[in-house]
């Protein structure tokens, strides 16, 4: 079997045997993510523990071939491996490995169910896919305007926290604000209307800003919303289901011939 079919077969699914490698992958990973539950139960790993135990083996050997054949299959290994999906395969087997020096860590192997994302490209829900994408790029796009949201918010905490220490703490005598770090808790806690009631201001002024704080936290909240809504607007895309066996990347168009990516040929036909 040729590279290119190889990869046809591994990472796409418009193909009889693609879909069906897909499938059989995650009803697979469906399967070790069960045993990995079943495992922490007590009553059931006393009972069934070596059974159980065999069959982690079993698919962490399986998805360990996978893995290996997933970098076999593209001719830029390295983009596959620190790529997103790459990182998570790679995560998914390696916890049962680790097994023998840090025994906790078996239970990681749930991160497997991750992997389940690729159903959307199995079953060809182009709509999903394309919504996937939409949303990866109007992320991508919003982290520098979120970023600088972000570290307004983090100033702003930091002087309301400074003011309630002020009027709460050195005025008020109120405990809940006897230094600056548990005062500006209490404000990230009230701007995010978590409002656990633990600590509550008593001056009048405490009371005035605590109001402020609350009604502020509302506008907060749907900022960082707006700013990805705004992004999904403006991408709108037909993607399809094709990867490159370059650089393994994925959301190509669907009339695409070469990877925007990495500018080689998306097949080797």
């Amino acid at each position: 079997m040729t590279r290119d079919r190889l990869h046809q077969i591994i990472f796409e699914a418009d193909t009889t045997k693609g879909k069906a490698f897909d499938i059989a992958l995650l009803i697979a990973i469906l399967l070790s993510v069960l045993v990995v539950m079943l495992e922490s139960v007590g009553s059931i790993e006393e009972k069934y523990g070596a059974l159980l135990l065999t069959l982690e083996w079993v698919f962490t050997i399986l998805f360990t071939i996978e893995y290996v054949l997933r970098i076999y299959s593209i001719n830029k290994p390295i983009k596959y491996i620190f790529s997103t999906m790459g990182i998570i395969d790679f995560l998914a087997i390696i916890p049962t490995y680790l097994i023998f020096v840090f025994p906790y860590l078996h239970t990681l192997t749930v991160i497997r169910s991750l992997r389940i994302i690729r159903i959307f490209r199995v079953f060809k829900l182009k709509r999903y896919i394309r919504g996937a994408y939409t949303m990866q790029i109007a992320l991508r796009n919003a982290v520098p305007k979120i970023i600088v949201f972000l570290l307004s918010v983090l100033l702003l905490i930091i002087i309301l926290g400074t003011i309630m220490y002020i009027f709460e703490g050195l005025v008020g005598g109120n405990p809940g604000f006897q230094d600056i770090p548990n005062s500006i808790y209490w404000s990230i806690v009230t701007l995010t209307t978590v409002g656990y009631g633990n600590v509550i201001p008593v001056t009048v002024i405490g009371k005035i800003i605590a109001a402020a704080i609350m009604l502020l936290g509302y506008g907060i909240i749907a900022v960082p919303t707006g700013i990805v809504t705004a992004g999904i607007i403006k991408t709108k895309k037909n993607i399809s289901t094709q990867a490159c066996i370059n650089c393994s990347k994925e959301g190509h168009d669907e009339d695409a011939l070469y990877c925007k990516y990495c500018g080689a040929k998306i097949h080797n036909d």
